[in-house]
C-alpha cells in the first residue's frame, strides 16, 4: 500500500468513526426527556428540576418531563437513572445527599461518579434551622435549653440520610441527644411535617421560605459562614454559639455513564446558559439558592470531594442509619 493510499485509508476511518458522533449531534433530541427527581415534589431538587426543566425544553424544542421518583434517601431514582439507557433521554437532576452520602451509607448499587456522566452544577444549596411556633425558643440556645431541660419531648425532621446525619451532628455538638430524629421521605414532606406541628424542628434547604414569611414557621439559625442575603437578621449557627456546622448542598443534572459526550456538551452548554438567565437567577436566589453553571469537569470534581468528605463525616461520627431505606 502506497503512503498516500495509507493517508486515504486513515482519513476515511476518521470520517466514519465520526460519523455517530454527528448522527447524535445533529438528531438529539429526537423525542421527549424525562427528568427524574429522586425525592418527592416539593423539596429542593424537585424546585431546581421545575424550574429548569420549563426553560430546557423550549431550548431543545421537545418536552422535558419531571418525573418524582422518591423512596429511601433518593437511592430509588437514583439507581433508576444509572442503569437507564446512556442515550440523553434520561436525566437526573440530583443533590448531594442521594449522590454522594447515601452509597457511604447504603448498599446504593451505584458509585457517585463512576455511575454517572455529570453534566452541570445548577445551584448552591444552603440550610437554615427552623421551629414550629408554638416551640417556645427564638434562639438557638433558647432550643438547647429547652432539649437539655426535658420539659418537654422535642424532635426534629429529616427527608433525607443527609439531614438526618446533618440533624445528628447538631445534636452531638449542642449536646441534646434526647431530641427524637423522625424520618420523611423528601425534603418537602419534612418542611410539611414542621408546619403542621407534627415535629417541633428541622434543618431546611430553604424550601420554607414562604412558610417562614407566613409566620408558619420560626428560622433560627442557617447554617453558613454568612448569613443569608434572604433571612439578614437570623444569625449563622457559629454566631449563636454552635461551632463546625457550616453545611450546603447542591443541585446538579447528570446522565448515565456512557452518555455520548456530545450530547452532554450539547446539555450542558444549555444549562449554564438558563441558569445565566436574569429571571432564573433571581427565583432561585429569592429561596436562597445560588445559581451555578459549572462545566462537566468542574461538577466532577464537586461529587468527588463531597464523596470524600461525607465518608469522612460518617467515620468520625459513628453515625449509623437509624432507618433502613
Amino acid at each position: 500500500m502506497t503512503l498516500s493510499s495509507r493517508r486515504r485509508l486513515l482519513v476515511c476511518a476518521a470520517i466514519w468513526g465520526a460519523m455517530p458522533a454527528l448522527a447524535w449531534s445533529s438528531t438529539y433530541p429526537a423525542k421527549p426527556i424525562r427528568m427524574v427527581v429522586p425525592f418527592a415534589p416539593g423539596g429542593a431538587s424537585d424546585v431546581v428540576a421545575r424550574l429548569v426543566s420549563q426553560r430546557l425544553a423550549e431550548a431543545l424544542k421537545q418536552p422535558v418531563v419531571v418525573e418524582n421518583r422518591p423512596g429511601a434517601n433518593g437511592i430509588i431514582g437514583t439507581d433508576m437513572v444509572a442503569r437507564a439507557a446512556p442515550d440523553g433521554y434520561t436525566l437526573l437532576l440530583n443533590t448531594a445527599g442521594a449522590q454522594t452520602l447515601s452509597p457511604v451509607l447504603y448498599k446504593a448499587g451505584y458509585e457517585p461518579l463512576k455511575s454517572f456522566a455529570p453534566i452541570s452544577l445548577i445551584s448552591s444549596i444552603g440550610f437554615v434551622m427552623v421551629v414550629h411556633p408554638s416551640v417556645p425558643a427564638k434562639t438557638v440556645q433558647e432550643f438547647v435549653g429547652l432539649a437539655r431541660a426535658k420539659s418537654r419531648p422535642l424532635s426534629l425532621s429529616a427527608g433525607s440520610s443527609m439531614i438526618e446525619l446533618i440533624g445528628e451532628t447538631f445534636k452531638s455538638t449542642a449536646g441534646t441527644p434526647d431530641v427524637v430524629s423522625v424520618s420523611y421521605r423528601g425534603t418537602g414532606p419534612q418542611m410539611q411535617a414542621v408546619v403542621a406541628g407534627e415535629v417541633d424542628m428541622t434543618i431546611d434547604p430553604f424550601n420554607s421560605m414562604a412558610m417562614i414569611r407566613a409566620g408558619r414557621l420560626r428560622p433560627l439559625a442557617v447554617l453558613s459562614p454568612k448569613r443569608s442575603p434572604a433571612l439578614p437578621d437570623v444569625p449563622t449557627m457559629q454566631e449563636a454559639g454552635i461551632q463546625g456546622m457550616n453545611f450546603n448542598s447542591w443541585a446538579g443534572l447528570l446522565a448515565p455513564a456512557g452518555t455520548p459526550k456530545e450530547i452532554v456538551t450539547r446539555l450542558n452548554q444549555e444549562i449554564v446558559r438558563i441558569v445565566a438567565m436574569p429571571d432564573i437567577r433571581e427565583r432561585l436566589a429569592a429561596i436562597d439558592y445560588e445559581a451555578v453553571g459549572s462545566t462537566p469537569e468542574q461538577f466532577a470534581t464537586v461529587i468527588a470531594d463531597d464523596a470524600a468528605r461525607w465518608a469522612k463525616l460518617v467515620k468520625d461520627t459513628n453515625y449509623k442509619e437509624k432507618t433502613a431505606p
